[in-house]
């Protein structure tokens, strides 16, 4: 399994930007997928985003965060950039990973047997 930690997130003003950090553990980008699921109480869980370091593999992204949300990794971590974030953003935020190459679309999150300790995001003027 890997070990995931996150950190970023905080209370941001609508329209203002953050990005969260995924330190990887236990294998490389390049072996893994990783993804973001965010949690609002009342839903179900949502995955904002996939990433891997594969060959031939691009970022995946929700329907609701397209245009506003890059995902990135650089060495063994996974950062998720958010910008024009909006009240609807608001929720506590997972990284959650697997070893195993993911490419082309964004898994189930039951697919990933590795999670972070979540961080709270938070949007409100």
């Amino acid at each position: 399994q890997l070990q995931l930690v996150e950190s970023g997130g905080g209370l941001v003003q609508p329209g203002g930007s953050l990005r969260l950090s995924c330190a990887v553990s236990g294998s490389t980008l390049e072996d893994s997928t990783i993804a973001w699921f965010r949690l609002v109480p009342g839903k179900e869980r949502e995955a904002v985003s996939c990433f891997t370091s594969a060959r031939g593999g691009t970022p995946i992204y929700g329907d609701s965060v397209k245009g506003r949300f890059t995902v990135s990794g650089d060495k063994n971590t996974v950062y998720l950039q958010m910008n024009n974030l909006k009240p609807e953003d608001t929720g506590v935020y997972y990284c959650a990973g697997v070893r195993a190459i993911v490419i082309g679309i964004c898994p189930r999150w039951t697919t990933f047997d590795s999670w972070g300790q979540g961080t709270q995001v938070t949007v409100s003027s």
